[in-house]
């Protein structure tokens, strides 16, 4: 997979940290709001606004959640427009910098209330999600390479290669990848945005 040099981090950084402010400007929300609703320190909501800071995972599924949307819609609205094909080197890849978790939005832009995300999970990490994140969605999780540890509340779900799982109720939850190799694996998204 094709890696984002930094130039192209610091602008897919710079589009994100827009779009959060679009939305927050939108919904007529200060920064204390979003911090607050989110559960997220407002000096870090600034820095990641005016693109100082790229944001982690976690970070943006608090921030999507505040805003009742999916990350993957929140991040789509920061992507420049698209047509119905979405070639393999146009999808836009995000690096959580804490992780090295990769996220390819590989659904494009459309009508549909459906994301597709690919997903690579190096060895050795997790990713912590809130249950905000997933308030107004509905997920799979389908794992096609490697080995995936997905803790749904006081639930754990060991998953290989093939398995595919459908999330419960909005729950607290950690992607985890606790194998020596990268783990692959594919979301799909039903929202009702």
């Amino acid at each position: 997979m094709k890696r984002a040099s930094d130039a192209e981090a610091r602008t897919i950084d710079a589009d994100i940290g827009a779009r959060i402010r679009a939305e927050r400007e939108s919904r007529g929300w200060s920064l204390t709001d979003l911090a607050e609703r989110a559960s997220v320190s407002r000096a870090m909501i600034h820095k990641v606004e005016r693109g100082d800071s790229s944001p982690t995972a976690n970070l943006l599924a608090k921030l999507s959640g505040a805003f009742g949307l999916s990350m993957s819609t929140l991040i789509a609205r920061a992507e420049t427009g698209q047509g119905r094909l979405l070639r393999r080197e146009d999808q836009p890849s995000w690096t959580d910098p804490q992780t090295g978790y990769v996220r390819r939005h590989v659904s494009p832009r459309s009508d549909m209330p459906l994301d597709l995300v690919r997903v690579t999970l190096p060895p050795g990490r997790e990713v912590p999600m809130p249950a905000s994140a997933y308030a107004f969605l509905r997920q799979l999780i389908w794992v096609l390479e490697g080995e995936l540890v997905f803790v749904e509340g006081a639930a754990r779900n060991e998953m290989r290669e093939g398995d595919c799982l459908d999330l419960g109720p909005p729950t607290d939850c950690v992607f985890r990848n606790e194998s020596a190799r990268p783990c692959v694996y594919a979301v799909a998204v039903l929202s009702g945005r």
